[in-house]
């Protein structure tokens, strides 16, 4: 008679013992059945040479497809307009994915579960990237910046409140070279969510700026046609956009004159160096700057003051 409660245990539980027809390797040896032991052992080893065949030609197969796929995304890519920073790491990572898939169908063909193979995946990357958060911002940092180009190499950019030229843009971090030749290396993280100025124009014209400060008494018509004829003469001043002057600012001691002109890419350090040596020479020439500061003060008798 059938109860109504039954408790069932699946057949493959450790706590089953095998049945008669199927024996376990225990009951072989105490039995003395060693020729079945040495069938069981021979039936294993062809199994697994088989499944060593079948892991060996599926990763031949597997890599000659990944290849093939990498060499025609490289032909893709050199025809693009992308970084070589960016194609490489494309490349490098699309190679790394195929690789793992591989892996997981190569496990997966000879009889190996890869549920459990996934969660430890998961877990340790959990625990790597826990671990490694910064330097992972910094991953994803470079990624956005390689893709946005806010700059390339070869730009002058401000950034994290430090100036230089741009020698190699990396996955990690920005390398920058000063005007005194130093190295600097900014992390992409902050970088790629901070403020840049980039002095590279998108036209390939930069403008140099010039302060010049003149006495009292200056006829500020001539300063202005000074400065103009000034830079009409430098031969790397651009003629449009054309060079601006004019008075800016009365101070106490001198008035300011605010100098700009418009030059080409890479020209704009020394047409500024130029311009102002010219300029000083010329207005010192005609005694329109002086290196002594003057104050008027005005003297009032006693009884005026009462």
């Amino acid at each position: 008679m059938m109860t109504l409660l039954q408790i069932s245990t699946p057949s493959d539980s450790i706590f089953v013992p095998r049945s008669i027809d199927n024996p376990s390797f225990g009951q072989l040896i105490k039995e003395g059945k060693y020729n079945e032991i040495l069938d069981s052992f021979i039936a294993w080893g062809i199994d697994l040479i088989v499944n060593i065949l079948i892991a060996i030609v599926l990763f031949i197969i597997g890599r000659f497809l990944i290849t093939k796929i990498d060499n025609f995304l490289a032909k893709v890519m050199r025809k693009s307009s992308l970084d070589n920073t960016l194609k490489g790491f494309i490349s490098s990572v699309l190679q790394t994915f195929l690789f793992i898939v591989l892996f997981m169908i190569i496990i997966n063909s000879v009889g190996v579960k890869t549920v459990s193979i996934a969660a430890i995946i998961g877990t340790v990357g959990l625990a790597i990237g826990l671990a490694m958060k910064d330097n992972l911002a910094n991953f994803a940092g470079g990624v956005m910046i390689l893709l946005s180009k806010p700059f390339r190499s070869g730009d002058t950019i401000k950034a994290q409140n430090l100036e230089g030229t741009v020698e190699q843009i990396g996955i990690m971090h920005t390398i920058l070279r000063t005007g005194d030749n130093k190295t600097i290396y900014i992390p992409n993280g902050p970088l790629s969510t901070g403020s840049i100025i980039n002095n590279n124009s998108l036209n390939g014209l930069l403008r140099a700026e010039i302060i010049v400060n003149v006495d009292y008494g200056c006829n500020v018509e001539e300063v202005k046609e000074l400065l103009l004829q000034t830079a009409a003469e430098h031969p790397k001043v651009l003629k449009q956009p054309a060079p601006f002057a004019r008075m800016s600012k009365i101070n106490p001691t001198t008035l300011e004159f605010i100098f700009r002109v418009w030059t080409k890419k890479g020209d704009e350090g020394g047409v500024n160096h130029d311009l102002s040596e010219a300029v000083y020479k010329q207005l010192y020439e005609k005694g329109m700057i002086s290196s002594i500061q003057r104050m008027s003060v005005t003297l009032e008798s006693p009884n005026t003051l009462n």
